[in-house]
């Protein structure tokens, strides 16, 4: 399951988007450390193609793709030496697959900041800086364990990873995270182990007040913007206080809310799709009368992967697969009309998943 945690500084309204996300009750609390240990939820992705799939499959039941949401306790300067249960909250973001940083970009004189001052790039420096430390030290401690080893018994493979977190390390150094260090394949293999905090994806979402929502200028956004752009990073601009209130809202709801707001999509489901996007996943789904289920897969898997993600006697048993598109199934209304249309394939194992497939897997072990 694709783990996300949404992390940042004391009182920019992590644990608020959180409640939204999960519409789950946590602690939201106005001051520091609130949140001790990480609240861990799971969020529904809100894929409309599942509902056009229940309508023409009729099934009795329904499995939508999950995403698992941690809200981590807020990071503050000195956190990689310790600081504020620094340790604790570092250990938590290792566990999970991508970052979404909350980042305050709004004025309230009733909610404290940790500063003092309203900085979006200065709070996301802060956070960024601290897991900076943290990959240096991981470093430092596995070059105090085997440098001198390698060296004496001449271990070129671990002399050539060696000279890769020095290479990583002097980068550090000038504040350049490893997702920004352009690593090559074989690189990114020898540091996989390592599982630097700084090499996970990252999105930034600007936590505005409800008043800006519609303003076409918010210059804490702007300023936000202009920085994440020099580093390629994706801004997703919320309101978490109307998340939480619409996400209490039944569907119905919610969109004559969102309708109201002028706004296209929830921040909530802005999020989830840039998470996929940022870590390159989509969805390929099974369709029928007994069970309509989506399944998460990484863009690039060949067909017996995927027909491993529902179970590892479909892969090792994999024949082929019979698929179509769900793009083909809105346009000819029924799969009956799908196959005399011609649309439904039989692939083989060299068949690279596309998402929107629609798949029936045959298999034999």
């Amino acid at each position: 399951m694709l783990k996300a945690g949404i992390v940042g500084l004391p009182n920019v309204g992590k644990s608020t988007l959180f409640k939204a996300l999960t519409n789950s009750q946590v602690l939201i609390e106005n001051y520091p450390f609130a949140t001790i240990k990480p609240n861990i939820a799971t969020c529904i992705v809100n894929d409309p193609r599942i509902n056009d799939l229940v309508t023409i499959f009729q099934p009795t039941k329904v499995v939508p793709t999950v995403l698992e949401l941690h809200d981590i306790a807020g990071l503050v300067k000195g956190a990689s030496k310790g600081q504020g249960l620094g340790n604790q909250f570092l250990a938590n973001i290792r566990e999970v697959d991508a970052i979404c940083q909350v980042i305050r970009c709004f004025e309230d004189n009733n909610i404290t900041h940790v500063a003092n001052k309203i900085d979006p790039v200065a709070d996301f420096e802060v956070i960024e800086l601290e897991l900076i430390f943290a990959d240096q030290e991981v470093i430092k401690n596995r070059l105090e364990r085997v440098e001198k080893k390698a060296k004496s018994i001449n271990d070129k493979m671990l002399l050539a990873e060696i000279a890769l977190l020095k290479k990583i390390n002097q980068s550090l150094d000038q504040g350049i995270a490893v997702r920004d260090q352009k690593l090559d394949e074989a690189e990114k293999l020898i540091v996989k182990p390592f599982n630097f905090l700084t090499i996970k994806p990252l999105i930034l979402i600007a936590n505005i007040a409800e008043s800006d929502l519609n303003k076409k200028e918010n210059h804490y956004l702007e300023t936000l913007k202009a920085y994440a752009k020099k580093k390629d990073l994706a801004v997703i601009a919320v309101c978490a206080k109307v998340e939480s209130e619409i996400s209490e809202f039944d569907e119905a709801e919610k969109k004559e809310y969102l309708v109201m707001l002028n706004v296209a999509m929830s921040g909530i489901d802005q999020i989830v799709l840039a998470t996929y996007k940022l870590l390159n996943l989509a969805t390929f789904f099974t369709a029928g009368p007994k069970e309509v289920h989506a399944w998460t897969f990484i863009q690039g898997m060949k067909a017996p992967e995927c027909a491993g993600i529902i179970h590892t006697d479909f892969m090792k048993g994999f024949i082929r697969v019979e698929v179509y598109n769900y793009q083909d199934l809105i346009a000819f209304g029924n799969e009956k009309k799908v196959k005399d249309g011609g649309k439904l394939r039989v692939e083989g194992k060299t068949y690279e998943m596309q998402d929107g497939d629609i798949c029936y897997f045959r298999f034999n072990v």
